[in-house]
C-alpha cells in the first residue's frame, strides 16, 4: 500500500514543507546570517521545481498513467504556479515580517516550468521510462 503511494506522500509532504517555510516567521537568532545575492530566489525556483516534479510524478501515480502526460503537466502547473501566489498573497497579509514579493512569483513560475519540462524529457522519446502503465 505504500508503496503505491509514494509520489502521493513525497507530494503531500513537499507542499506542506513548503507551506510552513513560507508562512513561518523566523527570529533573527533563527537561523544563520550569510549574503548571497539572490539565494532566496534560487530557493523559490528549487521549491517550486520539485513542486511541479513531484505532483506531475502523483498524478501519473493517481490515474496509473491512464491521463495525458501533456493534460497532467499542464494542469500541476497551473496549479503549482496558483499555489505560490496563494502563498505570497497570504505572506503580505497572515505574517507580520514577511511580504509577497513579484519576483518571488515569478521564480516560482519558472521553476514550475522547468520541472514540468524535467517531467516531459524523463517520460518522452525512447527513455525506458514510460507515462502510460
Amino acid at each position: 500500500m505504500l508503496k503505491k503511494s509514494i509520489f502521493t506522500i513525497a507530494f503531500i509532504s513537499w507542499m506542506v514543507f513548503i507551506t510552513l517555510l513560507s508562512l513561518f516567521s523566523f527570529s533573527e537568532g533563527d537561523l544563520p546570517e550569510f549574503e548571497l545575492p539572490f539565494v532566496d530566489k534560487l530557493v523559490h525556483f528549487i521549491f517550486y521545481f520539485m513542486a511541479a516534479l513531484l505532483g506531475a510524478l502523483f498524478i501519473r501515480e493517481r490515474t496509473k498513467g491512464k491521463n495525458d502526460m501533456m493534460k497532467s503537466i499542464l494542469t500541476i502547473v497551473i496549479a503549482v504556479v496558483l499555489y505560490g501566489i496563494i502563498i505570497e498573497v497570504l505572506q503580505s497579509e497572515l505574517t507580520v515580517d514577511r511580504e509577497g514579493d513579484v519576483f518571488d512569483v515569478m521564480a516560482n513560475t519558472i521553476g514550475a516550468l522547468v520541472g514540468a519540462l524535467a517531467i516531459k524529457l524523463v517520460f518522452s522519446g525512447k527513455r525506458q521510462l514510460k507515462w502510460k502503465n
